[in-house]
């Protein structure tokens, strides 16, 4: 027999607070964050647990409101977070959707690469539906590398040379601006806002270096140029060493919350590679990307939709390509929300998530979205892989082999019947109940929350 959601949750709860009291010396982890020991686990980390589009947004809002400061560490203004606020949605692409908590700081890590045109259109935008104070808790790092409009460009060529082979990019430049970090002629804040006589000689050079690989690519420097000296007087107020900024607030017993970008199987290294983004986005990508070391972790959240999406190209084992996978777009609104682009949509593929809860060890799982699946009176689960006839103990490196798999699954009964209303777990229908719980049976992770509708308050706390 299965492990009820109580032995799951206890049993995890248990082991951990072991592990916790056995690497302390013998202090607990509620003794570790009072500062009682000199590695605080003052670090919370919300991660995207598939291919991305989870709702790690409106985790992150509701997190946020206990915290002190919430970091973006990687990725770009190729994310795409949408927190609803009293039936007004505010979209983040490189904003910290924790900017709309008033009472804590909102920072942008070294991991990040900013467009700063980007940055500023999201901010004007975002002010005109209610967004106030910003500037006052806004914090970018001066070691973040800067994408330029050039790298944009460049983006939208290669996809356009890989023809038929594309990997279906976001074309915000953020490919290209991680290569030229990598190739180390990147260009990073801490440049801008020094001497803008060496800003202005690497930005020709990585101009006249693009240009010689892309003939069409026409850049005019001296107007960019004039633009960038505005904005370094923009934002100079708001730039700070947040290493330093971070490691002051953990000995000062604040509470960090990480907000990640993208989703695990997105990951440059763990991902469906190539069809992955440039950064990592799974847990690593938490202490590169901000200078905060592993120890000072905590828990960290895996937000997971109650079925599978994807933007782009790649291999989807569980892809409905039917009736059921437009009933899921449509009722699911699954609109990208920086490409615009259709979803594809699948059945919950627990194989990934067993995949990337071992990559990000999940303390808990935040289960989004789960009421669209209110109107269907049966609903798969694909709980394992088969290559020739045989159960896969591994998760595949090769997109080719991850294509040709046969996914094996457990169908469930439906609730049909709207979840939208219910706000405690106990009112949820027996069937939803029995789908939340079999998701934490297979994945032997508890479910701490769910998510049944869009609003700030429609997120019900499971304990």
């Amino acid at each position: 027999m299965g492990k009820s959601r109580r032995q799951v949750t206890n049993g995890y709860n248990g082991i951990m607070a072991d592990c916790a009291t056995m690497m302390n010396g013998g202090a607990t982890l509620a003794g570790r964050k009072n500062g009682s020991a000199n590695s605080p686990q003052n670090v919370t980390v919300v991660v995207g647990a598939q291919w991305g589009d989870e709702g790690k947004g409106k985790v992150v809002d509701m997190l946020a409101r206990e915290a002190d400061i919430v970091c973006r560490c990687q990725g770009g203004n190729n994310a795409g977070h949408t927190v609803v606020v009293d039936g007004t949605e505010f979209d983040f692409h490189l904003l910290p959707s924790g900017i709309l908590n008033p009472a804590c700081k909102s920072v942008i890590g070294n991991g990040v690469v900013v467009h700063l045109p980007g940055l500023f259109e999201e901010l004007n935008k975002n002010v005109k539906k209610g967004l106030k104070e910003w500037e006052k808790r806004l914090l970018i790092s001066d070691r973040a590398h800067l994408v330029f409009d050039f790298h944009q460009e460049v983006d939208g060529f290669q996809e356009m040379e890989k023809g038929l082979k594309s990997l279906g990019t976001t074309k915000k430049g953020i490919g290209p601006a991680y290569s030229s970090k990598a190739t180390r002629n990147g260009i990073r804040i801490a440049d801008l806002l020094g001497d803008f006589s060496q800003f202005a000689e690497k930005y020709n050079s990585l101009v006249e270096m693009y240009t010689r690989m892309f003939p069409h690519l026409s850049v005019d420097v001296k107007a960019e140029l004039q633009r960038y000296q505005e904005y370094a007087d923009l934002i100079r107020p708001m730039v700070v060493d947040t290493v330093s900024y971070l490691h002051r607030a953990l000995r000062e017993g604040q509470h960090i919350l990480v907000e990640g970008a993208n989703a695990a199987m997105l990951d440059i290294d763990f991902g469906t590679y190539p069809y992955v983004t440039s950064s990592n986005c799974s847990i690593g990508g938490v202490c590169t990307g901000l200078g905060v070391p592993a120890r000072n972790i905590g828990d960290v959240y895996g937000v997971v939709k109650a079925y599978t999406t994807r933007v782009g190209d790649g291999p989807f084992p569980t892809e409905l390509c039917n009736e059921i996978g437009e009933i899921l777009q449509t009722r699911g609104s699954e609109i990208g929300v920086t490409t615009k682009r259709k979803r594809r949509c699948g059945w919950l593929d627990i194989p990934v998530l067993v995949y990337t809860s071992m990559v990000n060890g999940y303390s808990g799982i935040a289960l989004t979205k789960l009421d669209i699946l209110d109107t269907l009176d049966e609903i798969k689960i694909g709980v394992s892989y088969k290559k020739n006839g045989n159960k896969l103990d591994y998760f595949p490196a090769n997109p080719s082999e991850l294509a040709s798999v046969e996914v094996e699954y457990i169908t469930m009964p439906g609730w049909m019947t709207s979840i939208e209303d219910v706000r405690e777990y106990k009112d949820l229908p027996e069937k939803a109940k029995n789908y939340v719980e079999k998701i934490e049976e297979l994945l032997e992770v508890p479910v701490r929350w769910i998510g049944v509708g869009k609003g700030r308050e429609s997120i019900i706390s499971v304990y």
